[in-house]
């Protein structure tokens, strides 16, 4: 299958060769314990010999009182984190809680049991493990996300899920974001992702790349940085709510509109004005901030100007292009 072949590609990518640390995945699933309470978890993109997600939820099982976990990965029979996924199947387990009743599971103590096929999770056989689950979470492959969310909208599910902070700007996924179908979790909020990568990749960072941009080395080890990866998820949180203290009031000369769409240009998330009742354009990173219950999302910039038919593809101030920027409203007005 055309599909099959681009998911093998995809997989090879070195962009897709990020593996979740288990400290990132304690910190963010401790926000979500209420939601997962007596759900079947789906990671569907996980060895379990070797993923951390299959680890925290098995180890944890009790404590977050799961009711199964399923994880399945594609054509991954090597205990190799970076296998070349060059298996003729691909494998699976499912975990209610009865094996192994006095310790700490292993794969191995719960059973591997193998698909027919090689383990898309576009295939029929993954399709119907995924209708059996309440939460699917898991890293699943960058250069698919589009893809991999479409398939979760389709089939209803909860999720919560890594994916590259880009994504935000994607067509097919910034719709979900300003419907409130989808948004982000805790951890963008100014912290950076470390990331597991081939040792191979490793040493390949080291010699090409700036220490602190794309890679740290943390104890000998080397591990891919990533501060443009974030947790995405329609899970509600606390925090999301938190409403956002606004102390600037506008002035005109502060806040100028667009030469080419009408709304005002506010710069700093900080700075957006209590006291104005229309459109506002602002950065991307207000997404981390952003509370549906004071704000609506109404469009993003290229969006906004090509449902306009308009050439430019950013907003504009005497001729000078801004970067791209969400266009948000008070929901109650301004105050």
């Amino acid at each position: 299958m055309a599909a099959n072949r681009n998911l093998h590609k995809a997989k090879s990518n070195k962009k897709d060769e990020f593996y979740t640390q288990l400290v990132d995945i304690e910190n963010e699933l401790r926000h979500y314990t209420d939601h997962i309470r007596g759900k079947v978890i789906y990671c569907n993109c996980d060895d379990p010999r070797v993923s951390n997600f299959f680890h925290y939820f098995a180890y944890n099982f009790r404590i977050l009182g799961l009711k199964k976990l399923i994880t399945t990965c594609y054509k991954n029979q090597q205990m190799d984190m970076f296998s070349q996924h060059d298996a003729e199947k691909a494998i699976w387990l499912e975990y209610d809680g009865t094996e192994n009743e006095t310790g700490v599971p292993s794969a191995e103590d719960i059973g591997i049991h193998y698909l027919e096929g090689d383990g898309d999770f576009r295939s029929a056989e993954c399709i119907e493990l995924l209708k059996q689950a309440d939460i699917v979470v898991t890293n699943p492959p960058f250069s698919l996300f589009r893809e991999y969310v479409a398939q979760l909208i389709e089939y209803d599910k909860k999720f919560l899920i890594v994916g590259h902070q880009n994504a935000i700007t994607y067509k097919e996924i910034f719709p979900l974001i300003k419907d409130n179908k989808l948004w982000l979790g805790i951890t963008p909020r100014g912290k950076d992702m470390l990331f597991d990568v081939p040792q191979a990749y490793a040493k390949e960072l080291v010699a090409t790349k700036k220490e602190g941009s794309a890679y740290r080395i943390v104890d000998g080890v080397v591990y891919g940085r990533l501060g443009s990866a974030c947790w995405y998820t329609n899970l509600d949180y606390r925090q999301r709510h938190e409403e956002l203290i606004l102390y600037k009031r506008y002035s005109p000369e502060e806040y100028p509109k667009y030469d080419n769409y009408d709304a005002i240009e506010v710069s700093k998330v900080a700075h957006i004005p209590h006291d104005w009742d229309g459109a506002m354009g602002v950065p991307i990173t207000f997404l981390n901030k952003h509370n549906p219950d004071q704000f609506e999302i109404n469009g993003l910039c290229w969006l906004l100007l090509k449902e306009m038919a308009a050439s430019e593809s950013m907003f504009k101030i005497n001729g000078k292009r801004k970067y791209r920027r969400i266009v948000i409203r008070h929901r109650r007005g301004a105050q």
